[in-house]
């Protein structure tokens, strides 16, 4: 039996809407990042980009495991002296941006620093609410809570 490996022009990327309202963000973003890759294919080829396209929407109102909303922590520095900043979860989900939260996650279960994981991530697309402009791709809604009871969180 030989080895088949996929080719960039035979990939048939299909799209999927996945509802991140309390969703638990570690779980959502190994699933998506799975989907993004394409290991959940029978014909998955590590140096192809032959995942599919991810819609995730409500972001903003994702959940958290223990008391990581408060405790946390994500550290930067600013360049100057005594320029280090910090921001925590929780201030990051009621912020400007809250979609970051789920880009950055997936961004850092990819594959990293190489064009490939730059392509694979670039079919991510994260909004906060529970409107997306891609009806016209007609993605197929995945229903990622039921798939296992600890991917909801409800307190």
């Amino acid at each position: 039996m030989k080895t088949y490996n996929l080719k960039p022009a035979d990939v048939e990327k299909t799209w999927i809407v996945v509802d991140a309202e309390d969703a638990v963000v570690g779980r959502l973003a190994a699933f998506v990042a799975s989907r993004l890759r394409g290991k959940h294919r029978p014909d998955y080829t590590p140096h192809v980009d032959c995942g599919d396209n991810v819609i995730v929407i409500n972001a903003e109102k994702v959940r958290f495991t223990g008391k990581k909303l408060s405790d946390k922590r994500f550290y930067w520095h600013t360049g100057h002296p005594g320029g280090i900043k910090d921001r925590t979860m929780g201030q990051i989900l009621e912020g400007k941006h809250p979609e970051r939260v789920i880009e950055k996650a997936v961004q850092r279960m990819l594959p990293k620093e190489s064009p490939l994981a730059r392509q694979q991530f670039s079919n991510l697309r994260v909004y906060a609410g529970a409107e997306h402009p891609h009806e016209a791709q007609q993605p197929e809604t995945v229903d990622f809570k039921s798939m296992n009871a600890k991917n909801a969180r409800t307190a």
